[in-house]
């Protein structure tokens, strides 16, 4: 059989298949014994996406060695904020790291650590870096998060030996294109705002999440600049 009837012969198995599913109750992984075909696993979770901004410029007027360092402290530090509330990471891609969140308070917990890597990245990788780079003295790494909750369709797509999770809904899609707003924000939906206990709303008695309008869809959407510290 060529690649050509190989291609023909998959897709038409894949689009006449009936679909095996099944509701999760964590968060899908490579162990989860998803089959390459119509195999699919079901769950109720929130995503977050936190998102290096600009970094194309970045790699255009600095040094590989600069952009490398920059990727991973952020990277390493967004990673770590998000395992210690909660979040299991999903995916990283290049510049960005993907979290699901599937815990007891799953908005909650996504939106504090949330502002927490917005103070890692400003109080302890933007530090770091001017300190070691002096002419960088008024640096900021720029950074964006995106948070959405939703049913997830997980599957698993590509070839036998080089293949990956595939998280189709909403939350996915939302949470990737929040992380593609203007950069100093943390933003979320309003379907996760509305699930926000007061710990991750307020700051004393002032709310730290305001509501804007998105322009990707003209709904309300909500962002905070707000950075929450820990030790």
């Amino acid at each position: 059989m060529g690649l050509k009837d190989d291609l023909n012969a998959w897709t038409s198995s894949v689009f006449r298949s009936v679909w095996t599913k099944r509701d999760g109750t964590k968060v899908p992984d490579d162990d989860s014994k998803l089959g390459l075909k119509n195999d699919a696993i079901e769950i109720e979770a929130t995503v977050l996406y936190a998102d290096l901004a600009d970094s194309t410029k970045m790699v255009n007027t600095e040094t590989a060695e600069f952009a490398a360092e920059v990727y991973k402290t952020f990277l390493y530090c967004a990673a770590q904020v998000l395992r210690a509330n909660g979040g299991v990471i999903t995916a990283y891609d290049g510049d960005r790291v993907m979290a699901v969140f599937m815990t007891n308070t799953p908005n909650t917990d996504a939106a504090k650590a949330a502002l927490q890597i917005r103070w890692a990245t400003r109080q302890i990788v933007t530090p770091q870096l001017r300190s070691m780079y002096g002419h960088k003295s008024t640096y900021e790494v720029p950074h964006v998060i995106g948070i959405d909750t939703s049913k997830l369709f997980v599957t698993k797509s590509g070839v036998r030996g080089a293949n990956d999770l595939v998280w189709v809904g909403r939350a996915a899609n939302y949470a990737a294109k929040l992380s593609a707003q203007p950069p100093t924000y943390a933003y979320i939906t309003k379907a996760v705002y509305d699930k926000l206990l007061d710990s991750s709303k307020l700051a004393g008695d002032k709310n730290m999440w305001e509501p804007v309008t998105w322009d990707y869809n003209r709904t309300t959407i909500y962002r905070s600049s707000y950075q929450w510290a820990f030790d």
